[in-house]
């Protein structure tokens, strides 16, 4: 199942579970956005038709940004005029989280929640033998090299 929306003036194919990238939108409650204009939906068997008002994408937000910059420069030859400018545009990430369509609704899947990893605790009892075994061990005397053997004529 998939969907074809309008966001920012331009158009996405979306999927449950996909995640886009749109322009910078006012964000909603909550940090969930639905998508009035819905262009198109497809259903389980194929078929692409054109909706009614019953249609419903909904999202949510991932994260808000600017994307990486573009530099815009203006040049006249013979005129001496030159004039560099640089853009960055703002976007909001969206993960579409449901389409709904003819009392049909498609959910994306719940993303697993992040846990947060355990501290490392040092134990004071397992540090102090292993002390003991470094400071009981001798450095070894390191190894002397080969005498080089006279380089003689060859006959």
């Amino acid at each position: 199942m998939y969907a074809v929306i309008r966001a920012g003036g331009k158009q996405y194919r979306v999927a449950p579970g996909d995640v886009i990238r749109v322009e910078k939108l006012g964000t909603g409650t909550d940090g969930h956005v639905e998508f009035p204009e819905v262009l198109a939906v497809s259903g389980d068997d194929g078929k692409v038709g054109k909706p009614q008002s019953e249609a419903r994408v909904a999202g949510q937000v991932v994260e808000e940004g600017r994307g990486a910059k573009i530099l815009v420069f203006h040049y006249k030859r013979k005129k001496q005029y030159k004039k560099l400018r640089g853009h960055r545009q703002a976007y909001t990430a969206v993960r579409i989280t449901e389409i709904a369509f003819g009392g049909q609704s498609f959910k994306a899947p719940e993303l697993p929640k992040k846990e947060a990893k355990p501290k490392k605790v040092k134990a004071v009892e397992a540090e102090a033998p292993a002390a003991e075994a470094k400071a009981a061990k001798k450095k070894a005397a390191p190894k002397k090299a080969a005498a080089k053997k006279p380089a003689g004529k060859k006959k």
